[in-house]
């Protein structure tokens, strides 16, 4: 999938108005996702999406471990939009991240992330999350 290709389906599932609003969202989301992942996890990940996007798994050289929550939380903080809004498209940018690597790849990554991050990448960005 190339870059605007990306940004489009996240500008369309999360209903954003802009595609600048889609690049802050999918920012946001993959560096807080690439703090997350260990043991570069987020360079295998980079290495399947469009290289203009590939760089925020990467931007953030340190690896943590924290929960789904707090994962929203940080998303919300970066990408400065209010909870409920950086869920919604939090969930909108995995569900083109799932469209883009292969299954694979996807399973590596839940591989690394605790059993409660399963409803986010398995929800899409429609609907109750799964829990």
């Amino acid at each position: 999938m190339h870059y605007d290709e990306f940004i489009g389906r996240v500008q369309n599932r999360a209903r954003l108005g802009t595609s600048g609003e889609a690049v802050r969202a999918t920012r946001a989301t993959l560096e807080v996702l690439g703090q997350r992942l260990f043991g570069g996890e987020a360079k295998d990940l980079a290495a399947q999406l469009p290289r203009e996007i590939a760089h925020y798994l990467t931007s953030d050289r340190g690896s943590e471990s924290f929960g789904l929550q707090d994962f929203f939380r940080r998303v919300s903080e970066r990408e400065q939009v209010e909870l409920p809004d950086a869920i919604h498209h939090a969930r909108a940018v995995i569900s083109v991240v799932r469209d883009s690597v292969t299954e694979g790849e996807l399973q590596d990554v839940l591989a690394q992330l605790p059993e409660e991050y399963n409803a986010l990448f398995e929800s899409g960005s429609e609907g109750e999350m799964q829990r």
